[in-house]
């Protein structure tokens, strides 16, 4: 059986990346800049709303827009893309401080 990877927490970033820990440990860096205001991703051009709303739901990284951790209402991007295409990176000691 192949490993799917679940998302299972999220650190968002001012400057439009998240933090993406994995469930085996692994921890990835995405960066939203080019998702930010396209299509659907229009709202999270407010860095503010960028921020505050982002979260994990259906096992992946996921914007709550309307702030009612409805799974089948959020934007939510494919976790094994995440995982294959984001680079891996240490964990984020500065934001712990």
């Amino acid at each position: 059986m192949e490993y799917y990877p679940e998302v299972i927490q999220v650190i968002p970033t001012e400057d439009y990346q998240v933090y993406v820990y994995f469930d085996d440990g692994r921890v990835k860096l995405f960066d939203a800049k080019e998702l930010i205001g396209k299509g659907v991703f229009g709202p999270l051009r407010d860095k503010e709303k960028f921020l505050k709303t982002c979260r994990v739901l259906n096992n992946t990284l996921a914007w709550d827009l309307k702030g009612n951790y409805n799974e089948s209402e959020c934007l939510d991007l494919d976790p094994l893309e995440l995982y294959r295409t984001c680079p891996d990176v240490e964990e984020p000691a500065e934001l712990f401080k």
